[in-house]
């Protein structure tokens, strides 16, 4: 098979787009000044992919909403969404990742999607806690509205949406505005032998302003967050003598019911974060707008470590080179490296380029076109061989991951010109390339190399054509189909790894193609309920890094990838009922998810690898309660709240039969609650609370979940006071787990944090 070309919209994209700018062009000069006026699209705001969605399951935050919450980072506002949850394990934390009600484990990077403004922020290079969604090129001051669709029913998008799709609107400037906002964070810690208090500040200003048809938005964002301690150095003891002059161990119940101790934490993150954007959008008539962002998000990161040893005279032990055998009692002893202490370090740069364009030539007829590209042009980490003992010089590894990035885009247009039909088509395009080379070094925080010690990179491709027509069968029901088509390709794959000649190699190129048809029935029952029932068919292509990135972590832990890798096959299903129910909106949903060929990364407790492999069949099925209210009875009391129930199981699994019957990494039980009082124009408050039972794991061994190293269940709430206390600025304070509860995603979550914040608004 010939080798796919450089990133470039096809010959089909281009003649579209060329259709369609005649189209309007044609239909503007036709229409003229007065039909100009009827119908605006800069007005309009609404994405076509939440606009034409036939979703039966939808949810949405509003800016009123948000300036409620406690929010630091974008990925805040989503904290009381049914059925997700966000794993940020600290204010700063910058591994946010999505877990959907059909998602398994905390970190599925790849299982959802978020877009800004039609921008891709999700990280689709690969699908673990490293690649999050980049929240950052997003403030939290910006946002009008949030849009979540549930499942893979819209063919407009890839089977990426099988978990839960974010949108997020920004502001369109009317007038000037300037927004400016203080926010500090405290957080008290306390496990193991940590105990400790972490303080987080951050500015951030946005504003706009407009010169006739130009709208001009900037956003510009300052955070110094420091992270408590995210691992911990473990062991069992072993049978034989060691020495007595160190003390200050901690012990604990590992997750298999082993006897470990705990002699330090590591992964304490300090980082620097700066992100400064521009948008430019420009009306060129009443039906057409244009728009260009550019964002860029530095960070600089410094990762250390704290020991709980003491030597005899106080002072603090870090270990040795090789290895030292400490003893923890009567004949028990436990190693203690120099390199259980981790010391690293990481810059870099992230950019990122949008375009949009939105036009509607005549009433009956929408055309959007959106393309972004995303990139790295500085991604530079750095680990000390010996840890925290060795100081900021001496031996250790950088890699540099300069140049990973993506590009897409989406040309999608919606007609309606046929009587009883709504028609929504297009094209999508997107390309995803990686590069990661690890180096040796003899002075770790230098740019100085000896020898390359493993490199790994590769690209994936997808092109999309994509169809679907809203049929109003009758004035109370509607049938919506839709098709999408998907050619992938995976090429220019490459592993090496200097230790093991046998595991490097050119991997073949590889394609195919994947056909997705979807359907949704849905009846006005009763003016106040809508009922729906979906079916659709989608595909999870691997990701280039599932496919090409083996590596081996700062701690010895091995990750294999897998570049035969199958796409995901996934059919779902929802029925759903919509209604008005006690002054709100209640909505009830059954679902069912079944995979096959789930892409499954499991960890061997007995060898320490981590490989990825397709897993035969996979089923999810559960139900959904969601509520929502405006003024419930008391004038500015708003309410919503959610329970989500899922059953998982792994049905079928060749490679492990050990594994089939047995659940996947899905909490059974999920709850949130949220109440934002307004007593006056002046005063605010709101509560809210969380709930997740545990995660199980696959491991039959598994016996503690409600601790360091297995993901937890956990019950927290939150609380905000705010007060206005100028026409034009306000103070709050808030508290996030407020019982202090000690809850994990592997690493902990963060403890009590008090929030302080003062913002103002012009």
């Amino acid at each position: 098979m010939p080798r796919p070309q450089p990133f470039r919209p096809s010959p089909l994209a281009a003649a579209l787009a060329l259709v369609f700018v005649s189209c309007s062009s044609a239909a503007q000069a036709a229409d003229g000044e007065q039909t100009l006026n009827t119908v605006t699209v800069s007005g309009g705001n609404t994405p076509l992919a939440v606009s034409a969605s036939p979703n039966a399951s939808q949810a949405q935050v509003t800016a009123a909403q948000i300036a409620q919450m406690n929010v630091v980072s974008t990925e805040d506002t989503l904290r009381y969404v049914p059925g997700l949850n966000v794993r940020q394990r600290y204010t700063g934390d910058r591994n946010a990742v999505i877990s959907a009600r059909t998602s398994v484990g905390s970190t599925p990077s790849a299982s959802s999607l978020v877009y800004a403004d039609g921008l891709l922020l999700a990280n689709l290079l690969g699908n673990s806690y490293s690649y999050p969604p980049r929240w950052n090129m997003i403030a939290a001051s910006e946002i009008e509205s949030m849009d979540v669709l549930y499942g893979p029913f819209s063919a407009l998008l890839p089977g990426n949406s099988a978990g839960a799709t974010v949108f997020i609107t920004t502001r369109r400037p009317e007038a000037t505005e300037l927004h400016v906002d203080a926010l500090r964070t405290q957080q008290k810690f306390a496990l193991y032998g940590t105990d400790s208090t972490y303080n987080t500040h951050q500015e951030q200003m946005s504003g706009a302003f407009r010169v006739g048809n130009l709208r001009v938005s900037l956003m510009a964002n300052h955070l110094n967050a420091y992270g408590q301690p995210m691992s911990y150095a473990t062991g069992a003891a072993s049978t034989g003598s060691g020495s007595t002059a160190v003390s200050g161990f901690s012990r604990d119940a590992g997750t298999l019911n082993e006897g470990r101790w705990v002699w330090g934490g590591y992964g304490i993150d300090h980082s620097i974060q700066n992100t400064a954007k521009i948008r430019l959008d420009y009306d060129f008539s009443a039906r057409t707008r244009a728009s260009l962002t550019y964002a860029e998000f530095r960070n600089d990161s410094d990762s250390s470590a704290e020991s709980y040893l003491r030597n005899a005279d106080g002072s603090t032990y870090w270990g040795t080179v090789a290895g030292q055998r400490i003893s923890t009692g009567t004949n028990q002893y436990v190693t203690v490296k120099a390199a259980d202490f981790g010391h690293s370090m990481s810059a870099t740069t992230n950019r990122l380029w949008g375009l949009g364009l939105n036009t509607q030539p005549s009433d009956e007829l929408r055309i959007e076109l959106v393309s972004s590209h995303y990139s790295t042009p500085q991604d530079t980490s750095r680990a000390a061989t010996n840890g925290m003992l060795q100081g900021d010089s001496g031996a250790g590894t950088i890699t540099y991951g300069d140049g990973t990035g993506w590009q897409n885009a989406d040309l999608r247009a919606i007609w309606r010109g046929l009587t009883g039909h709504t028609l929504t088509g297009g094209y999508h395009v997107d390309q995803y390339s990686y590069s990661s080379l690890k180096y040796d070094t003899s002075a770790w925080r230098s740019d100085t190399t000896t020898r390359l010690s493993t490199q790994a990179e590769g690209k994936t491709r997808t092109d999309a054509l994509y169809l679907q027509d809203a049929w109003k069968l009758a004035p109370a029901w509607t049938f919506t189909s839709g098709l999408r088509h998907e050619y992938w390709q995976t090429f220019e794959g490459y592993y090496y790894d200097r230790s093991l000649s046998s595991a490097s190699k050119r991997f073949d190129d590889r394609d195919g193609h994947y056909t997705s048809p979807k359907a949704t029935l849905a009846w006005q029952a009763h003016p106040d309920w809508l009922l729906k029932a979906s079916l659709a068919r989608a595909y999870r292509m691997p990701t280039v890094t599932e496919l090409y990135a083996t590596a081996t972590s700062a701690t010895g832990q091995k990750y294999i990838a897998d570049a035969d890798l199958k796409p995901e096959k996934i059919l779902a299903a929802e029925l759903a009922a919509e209604g008005a129910v006690g002054g709100g909106l209640l909505r009830v949903s059954l679902f069912q998810e079944n995979k096959q060929d789930y892409i499954l990364s499991q960890r061997n407790s007995i060898t320490g690898i981590t490989a990825l492999s397709n897993v035969d069949k996979t089923r999810v099925q559960g139900a959904e309660v969601a509520w929502s209210g405006n003024d419930v009875g008391l004038r500015g009391l708003d309410l919503q709240g959610s329970i989500t129930y899922a059953e998982s199981e792994v049905v079928k699994d060749a490679a492990r039969p050990e594994y089939e019957g047995r659940p996947l990494a899905i909490p059974r039980w999920r709850l949130a609650g949220f109440a934002s009082y307004r007593a006056s124009d002046a005063w605010s408050a709101s509560l809210g609370a969380r709930y997740s039972s545990r995660y199980t794991d696959l491991n039959p061994a598994f016996a503690n979940y409600d601790l360091y190293g297995a993901s937890s269940g956990f019950w927290v709430a939150d609380a905000r006071l705010s007060y206005r206390f100028a026409p034009k600025a306000s103070a709050s304070i808030g508290m996030n787990n407020i019982g202090a509860e000690k809850y994990y995603a592997y690493h902990p979550y963060p403890q009590r944090t008090l929030f302080a914040q003062v913002k103002w608004d012009y």
